[in-house]
């Protein structure tokens, strides 16, 4: 079975940010999640892979394989196209929420993605953000 090639590593956080986010308005954005991250989960930034920022972190085993392995509790990426926001827990558990968190895309599985901050409601996110972490934390062992 291979190796997950995702794992939290010691590269930081803010020089990866600055490298990079390719435009000025990504490395702000960037940084403003960043401290609204921390702020919302507790945890502090951490690299996972060469391009993820996640926050905590939990150990789960697959079900249907073999795979088991840690993975950030929430995170972002400030992507070439947009920024994507993980929610582990699902983002089709908060359709609710995303009715009023603005202009965003979604994949059918964990993540948001977002062009600007400025597009959606921080509010509504931090709410979204906070319901996924605290679900991931009754669901499994948590870091």
């Amino acid at each position: 079975m291979a190796e997950l090639k995702t794992k939290q590593n010691n590269a930081n956080v803010n020089e990866f940010i600055n490298s990079f986010a390719d435009k000025e308005q990504k490395r702000k954005d960037s940084f403003e999640l960043l401290k609204l991250m921390k702020d919302w989960t507790g945890y502090e930034p951490k690299m996972w892979g060469p391009s993820i920022i996640g926050f905590g972190s939990y150990h789960y085993k697959s079900e249907r394989s073999r795979q088991e392995g840690n993975w950030p509790l929430t995170g972002f990426s400030p992507r070439k196209q947009y920024i994507a926001v993980y929610i582990m827990s699902g983002v089709n558990n908060y359709k609710d929420l995303l009715g009023k968190l603005g202009k965003y895309k979604i994949s059918s599985g964990s993540c948001i993605y977002i062009n600007k901050i400025e597009d959606i409601n921080l509010d509504i996110l931090k709410i979204i953000i906070s319901a996924s972490v605290s679900e991931m934390k009754k669901i499994y062992k948590v870091d």
